[in-house]
């Protein structure tokens, strides 16, 4: 039955990855909240999900003419900063990326909410 529940993690995080979010918004809290994985161990099992999926999403978005090549470099550079900086102290600070990366969840969450109610009030 475990496994069930790590396939449909990673069935979430596939979707997620297709749509062009990222899958780990939604993989590592099931990872760690309703299948007892450690953060560290959610996160790498989401960084090995994420190059296959990644790469299948990339290339299809580049297929379908959806990625816009001229902003790439004031995206990506900053990102991999930003990785690297973070990565750099991941072990020793578990604990607070974890709370950080929950407020973050909260903020992303907010933000779709209020786009949602906002929109069905534009509507009518």
């Amino acid at each position: 039955m475990r496994a069930l529940w790590f396939f449909l993690a990673g069935t979430c995080g596939g979707v997620l990855a297709g749509m062009g979010m990222g899958g780990g918004t939604l993989t590592i809290p099931i990872l760690v909240l309703f299948l007892s994985a450690g953060q560290l161990a959610a996160q790498f099992a989401n960084i090995v999900a994420f190059l296959p999926t990644g790469s299948v999403a990339l290339a299809m978005h580049v297929k379908n003419g959806l990625v816009e090549t001229s902003a790439l470099p004031y995206v990506l550079l900053p990102a991999l900063a930003a990785a690297a900086v973070t990565s750099a102290f991941a072990r020793d600070a578990a604990e607070w990326l974890g709370r950080v990366y929950g407020g973050f969840l909260i903020l992303i969450a907010a933000f779709g909410l209020s786009a949602g109610v906002a929109r069905n009030f534009s509507s009518r």
